[in-house]
């Protein structure tokens, strides 16, 4: 008998006594300030959030940025931020955004417990801009953070067919030697904008 199958027989055998669903209902995590809750959370996962006005005052924080001034191909869905030169409605094949350096896009629901921001395609035609893009800059109303992801999920609306993921942080693997690596796979930097 091959090894495989000999482990899978024995796991079969194992008798495990059945649990109780412990149910979703009860108190989940709430922080008295959950806006300096979600600026720590992001910063420990290499993020930095900037609590802003309005969206005037995310154009020119951004231009604070070394990576957004130093950009050739910055793409925004959020119309008011300026300096986007990428037109995502000209671009027929994803693969072409592969060069975007900058992308900034509106997320819908920000989590103070975990510093993740649920972002969709309903207002951006290549999905794989998120993940292509060298830098990312999240735009959120300070009325859509909330506490916990249960709250999160309370505000979400899931429509079928519809995009959506969250994001938190820049992209990173420890997978190499356990040594942390920011940028390995997506976007090098993220920016959370938190609008008054």
């Amino acid at each position: 008998m091959a090894s495989k199958q000999q482990i899978l027989e024995a796991i079969r055998r194992q008798s495990v006594a059945p649990v109780e669903h412990p149910g979703v209902e009860g108190p989940w995590i709430t922080y008295d300030d959950a806006p300096a809750q979600f600026a720590a959370a992001l910063e420990s996962v290499g993020g930095l959030c900037h609590f802003v006005a309005d969206l005037p005052a995310v154009n020119a924080a951004l231009a604070e940025i070394p990576e957004f001034s130093a950009a050739q191909r910055i793409y925004s869905s959020v119309p008011e931020i300026g300096g986007a030169n990428v037109d995502m409605a000209s671009i027929d094949n994803p693969h072409a955004l592969d060069d975007v350096d900058f992308a900034v896009f509106s997320g819908e629901v920000a989590v103070a417990e975990n510093a993740a921001v649920w972002v969709t395609d309903e207002h951006v035609r290549h999905k794989v801009v998120y993940f292509l893009s060298q830098h990312l800059a999240l735009v959120v109303r300070r009325s859509q953070l909330v506490d916990n992801m249960r709250q999160a999920f309370e505000k979400i609306e899931f429509r079928a067919g519809r995009f959506g993921v969250f994001i938190s942080g820049p992209s990173k693997t420890a997978d190499i030697e356990q040594s942390l690596v920011v940028g390995a796979h997506g976007a090098r930097s993220l920016h959370v904008f938190v609008v008054e």
